[in-house]
């Protein structure tokens, strides 16, 4: 409020408070979706419509992806084991090295996580605007959030290492990540804009809507019902005791599922 410290910093503060860290694909820091205008030529940071809503999770940010996720969790589809909007998450070790594949070493480990090599052309990280698109709008199994670096590292957009990353089906050969029409294709354009997004007026008036759901109150019980802010009970730790299951085969699907979709920050 006293503008002592940036967003940037805050948000590091508070991934760290929840247990989140470099040092852990599978808990690394989360930071959100601030725009959700990919389409325009220069970039109007005092337009409210130029702003993705913070008050909604990723899930809820169309009204007819809302509706879905609603009518899911209002029936609980019979594949499932729990009652829940999503059965992905914001934030997973997969989500994380796919973003940084075009970086050592992210592109060693997102090979791991795929059976040691890499994954269908138009599966990759590719453009900013179709994940974008994906997450908000198009894929009911992508409610992906962001992570630090598209706040300060172009290098992760960039090839510079000429990995081979194939070919999509439409012809284009993967390289570069595709930037929004604002960016002029210049990487550390795309970067100094998107920070200066997440400083703005308006982030700094609505980010504490996107905090409750991720770090806050609306993370778990009728707030995050009423949120549309739902996750498998697994991506909860304190939901699960591992210490109490004692089948191994059980504990160890649990880790599994724990490990490749990810985990909720802790409530701070």
């Amino acid at each position: 409020q006293k503008r002592e410290i940036s967003n940037f910093d805050y948000l590091m503060y508070l991934n760290t408070l929840a247990g989140r860290s470099y040092n852990d694909y599978m808990q690394y820091p989360v930071f959100p979706w601030v725009l959700a205008d990919y389409l325009s030529k220069t970039l109007n940071l005092k337009n409210p419509h130029t702003f993705r809503d913070l008050s909604k999770p990723m899930g809820a940010q169309t009204v007819e992806r809302k509706r879905k996720f609603i009518q899911r969790y209002n029936e609980v589809e019979k594949n499932l084991s729990a009652q829940c909007h999503y059965c992905t998450h914001y934030s997973s070790a997969i989500i994380v090295a796919s973003y940084l594949v075009r970086l050592q070493p992210f592109t060693q480990t997102f090979c791991s996580l795929q059976g040691g090599s890499f994954d269908v052309a138009d599966r990759m990280f590719h453009s900013v605007k179709s994940t974008w698109e994906s997450a908000s709008r198009d894929n009911m199994s992508d409610v992906r959030e962001l992570i630090p670096e598209f706040f300060y590292l172009p290098e992760f957009l960039t090839n510079a290492n000429h990995f081979e990353l194939g070919c999509m089906q439409d012809g284009t050969l993967l390289g570069d990540v595709q930037l929004p029409p604002w960016a002029d294709g210049d990487p550390h354009k795309f970067i100094l804009l998107h920070r200066q997004a997440l400083e703005s007026d308006y982030v700094s008036a609505h980010l504490h809507r996107w905090i409750d759901l991720i770090f806050g109150y609306k993370q778990h019980g009728s707030a995050a019902v009423d949120a549309v802010n739902i996750y498998h009970p697994y991506f909860y730790g304190h939901k699960t005791d591992l210490n109490n299951i004692k089948d191994p085969l059980i504990k160890s699907t649990i880790l599994g599922f724990i490990s490749n979709f990810g985990q909720i920050p802790k409530q701070v």
